[in-house]
């Protein structure tokens, strides 16, 4: 009996297994990168313009307003590398700037500059030291630090999209 259902689990299974993986996971950084950030952007597209000023509860942070964190850290946590953050870019912008148009242009424009500023940088270089807030750290830890906000806010935008009404491009089919 136990026999047959191991048989039965394995065989039942094997579909899922079958599936092929998205674009990018399992592929280092740089694909891990591009998996997040199209998922990003594919949900801020599939989001209504009125879904934008939408809040969980008074004082939670608004759909425009997690999407302009993203960007602003993104810039911020690269300027810890040594980049140069956009001097029009300011912590106000996460509650000023409300458009779906203009914060998907700044999402845009920070997943572009992860991008292309990860794929520049030397094994040498992603051991530098760098110094943020009150610790050390290295461009690597920096870099890691990145991808791993991205997913997190990645999460609580998908629960936003879900309570919304909005379903997530890459699972419609699912």
């Amino acid at each position: 009996m136990r026999k047959a259902l191991l048989l039965f689990l394995l065989f039942s299974a094997r579909p899922v297994f079958a599936q092929t993986a998205p674009e990018g996971i399992w592929q280092g950084y740089d694909g891990e990168w591009r998996h997040v950030s199209s998922q990003l952007l594919a949900l801020a597209e599939a989001t209504p313009e009125e879904k934008f000023s939408w809040r969980p509860a008074p004082g939670a942070r608004s759909t425009s307003e997690v999407y302009m964190h993203i960007a602003i850290a993104d810039f911020y946590l690269l300027s810890v590398t040594g980049h140069r953050m956009p001097p029009e870019l300011t912590l106000e912008k996460e509650k000023s700037v409300t458009s779906k148009a203009e914060v998907i242009d700044w999402l845009k424009r920070s997943l572009d500059a992860v991008k292309q500023a990860h794929l520049t940088v030397t094994p040498k270089d992603l051991q530098r030291k760098v110094h943020i807030e009150d610790r050390d750290a290295t461009v690597d830890g920096m870099y890691l630090r990145i991808i791993v906000h991205a997913n997190e806010h990645m999460g609580q935008l998908v629960a936003y999209a879900r309570m919304t009404g909005v379903t997530p491009p890459w699972s419609k089919n699912q």
